[in-house]
């Protein structure tokens, strides 16, 4: 199966050498490009990619409002923002948003198709490295004003699973942690999903950390 992938950036050489990077996989497609946060909403209700490449910094309309129209409603896209080390305060607001993951600019090419293809397939953190740079940011932040979501109705098991995913443990980890197959770790986690109501793996990271179960540093 193709994925079908839009590219979003101001800049036309950094979306022409992802084009070129990408069109050299056999499994992937772009299938349109942008350079505004508002041409990128237009080109995902024209041609509904499975998948956009999203740059944060844009003028007008920015990747992170760009990311939270784009998937609203239950049959939007996945989106992977473009950022570097320093943009770590655009970086959350758009997984706030909706991201299901991001790039860093400089990351080698076969990393940039890796981390396409584990986002598509449902998979939201990428990277671990930076993922967990990221965790540790979001853990630093002051309490959302929002109340926490419940837990109602998950059980010991699922509460566990849910505590190392929001510590950016891998399928592979947790299943090492908790002495259990890498399969029942991922059925866990995709119960994990459905319960909460959760999109992919970003937002169980961000229930983990709301919910208290990943303790914020004191």
């Amino acid at each position: 199966m193709t994925v079908r992938v839009a590219l979003v950036d101001d800049q036309p050489l950094v979306r022409t050498a992802l084009q070129m990077v990408i069109t050299e996989a056999p499994d992937l497609e772009v299938v349109g490009q942008a350079g505004t946060g508002e041409e990128a909403v237009r080109l995902v209700a024209a041609v509904r990619p499975d998948l956009v490449v999203m740059d944060i910094r844009m003028p007008g309309m920015d990747g992170i409002e760009a990311t939270r129209r784009i998937t609203e409603g239950d049959d939007g896209p996945q989106v992977i923002v473009l950022t570097t080390f320093d943009d770590d305060d655009y970086v959350y607001g758009a997984l706030r948003a909706g991201a299901s993951g991001f790039l860093v600019k400089d990351m080698a090419l076969d990393d940039i198709l890796a981390a396409i293809r584990v986002v598509a397939a449902g998979d939201g953190l990428i990277a671990p490295a930076v993922t967990r740079r990221l965790i540790k940011e979001f853990a630093l932040r002051p309490a959302a004003a929002t109340p926490a979501r419940a837990l109602d109705g998950i059980t010991g098991r699922e509460r566990e699973v849910l505590t190392l995913v929001g510590s950016g443990l891998s399928n592979t980890e947790i299943a090492t942690e908790l002495s259990i197959s890498v399969a029942t770790a991922k059925t866990y986690v995709t119960r994990l999903l459905a319960k909460l109501d959760a999109r992919d793996r970003v937002q169980l990271v961000i229930t983990a950390y709301e919910t208290g179960l990943v303790g914020r540093p004191r």
